[in-house]
């Protein structure tokens, strides 16, 4: 199982994974979640490290009655190429 953490001091949400952290930027606004940047350490890209932490971040917006704001490109290409969270998806500017 995949465990989201809320940096709140740092507005991130991290994920740890083989040792290094996966994380997004975010801001939260009226009930959306807004990501601002989605990023992975050079070591974790190509393993699919970052597809399983926006797995956990839907689940966890989900679970929170959130919307997400996908301001990240990767993000929102993730998003978009993943339907089965696209009721999650308000693309409205953050």
């Amino acid at each position: 199982m995949t465990l989201l953490r809320d940096n709140a001091a740092a507005r991130r949400l991290e994920m740890d994974e083989d040792g290094q952290v996966v994380f997004a930027r975010y801001r939260r606004q009226g009930g959306r979640l807004i990501i601002d940047h989605v990023e992975a350490p050079p070591a974790l890209r190509g393993t699919g490290a970052s597809g399983r932490f926006m797995e956990a971040l839907a689940d966890d917006a989900r679970a929170a009655g959130e919307r997400i704001v996908p301001l990240c490109r990767y993000a929102a290409v993730w998003l978009d190429r993943h339907p089965q969270h696209g009721d999650l998806v308000d693309r409205t500017a953050g």
